[in-house]
C-alpha cells in the first residue's frame, strides 16, 4: 500500500513490533512552525524557561484552530519545532508544564503524535500506522490498559511500552519508524519516546485519532 505523507503540518501539526508491511512512503511530513505571538494570559503561569522553548498562543489562534478544524479543544502552547521531522525523530519537553489531565491527538494523514498536558504540548513524534489489510482505527478512543513489557501472542512480536486502545489490540506502543513500513493496526512510534509516553499516561485519558484524508484515485 502506497501512502502519502503531508509535506507540511497545519498550526497544530497536529497532533507491532516485527509485524510490519511494507508500503512505500515519498518524504518524512513536515512541522512547520507557528510565527511567535503574544501569550494569551492563560499561558502566562509557565515559568520563563519552559516559555522559551515554545509558542504560545493567543485566543484568537485558539480560536480560529477550533473553527478550522485543526484543534478540536483549545491549547496553551506548541513545542518548538525546527524543521521537519524524519522518520524515527521525536521531541519531548515537559519541563515546567504544570500536572494536569493528559489528552493524544493521533493524526494519520500527516502521520504525527502529539501528547498534551494542562492544555501544553509536551512531545511529538513520527508515527507508523496500519495498512490496508488492518487499517488503524479513527475517532476518540481512551486507553484501556498499560503494559510496559508485553509481546503479541497474535503477531509473535514484542510491544514494549504498549498503551492498549481497542478490545481487539489496537495499541500505541513502540517501533522501529522508517520509510517503508506499516503496522497490523497499531500506532508505533519511536521506543524512547514510547517510554515517555507511557509514564505520562494513564488508564483512561483521551486518544483522539484524526484519519486520513482519502486517497484521490489516479486516472
Amino acid at each position: 500500500m502506497k501512502a502519502r505523507l503531508a509535506a507540511g503540518a497545519a498550526l497544530l501539526i497536529i497532533l507491532i513490533g516485527a509485524c510490519w508491511l511494507w508500503f512505500s512512503a515519498e518524504a518524512p511530513p513536515a512541522r512547520t512552525e507557528l510565527p511567535q505571538a503574544a501569550a494569551a494570559p492563560k499561558a502566562l503561569a509557565l515559568p520563563p524557561e519552559a516559555a522559551a522553548s515554545r509558542v504560545l498562543l493567543t485566543d484568537d489562534q485558539v480560536q480560529k484552530a477550533l473553527q478550522d478544524g485543526t484543534l478540536d479543544r483549545p491549547v496553551k502552547s506548541l513545542l518548538k519545532v525546527r524543521g521537519p521531522l524524519q522518520f524515527g525523530d521525536y521531541r519531548w519537553d515537559d519541563a515546567g508544564v504544570p500536572s494536569g489531565p493528559t489528552w493524544i491527538r493521533v493524526d494519520l494523514g500527516k502521520q504525527l503524535l502529539s501528547v498534551f498536558r494542562a492544555g501544553h504540548e509536551i512531545g511529538t513524534s513520527v508515527i507508523v500506522y496500519g495498512g490496508d489489510n488492518k487499517q488503524t482505527p479513527s475517532g476518540t478512543l481512551h486507553v484501556l490498559a498499560r503494559a510496559r513489557d508485553h509481546r503479541s501472542s497474535l503477531y509473535d512480536a514484542e510491544m514494549p511500552f504498549t498503551l492498549r486502545l481497542t478490545d481487539d489490540g489496537v495499541s500505541i506502543h513502540g517501533s522501529t519508524v522508517a520509510s517503508g513500513k506499516a503496522t497490523h493496526g497499531c500506532i508505533g512510534v519511536p521506543l524512547a519516546f514510547a517510554g515517555r509516553l507511557f509514564d505520562a499516561t494513564r488508564v483512561g485519558e483521551e486518544v483522539v485519532i484524526v484519519p486520513a484524508a482519502p486517497r484521490t484515485p489516479v486516472s
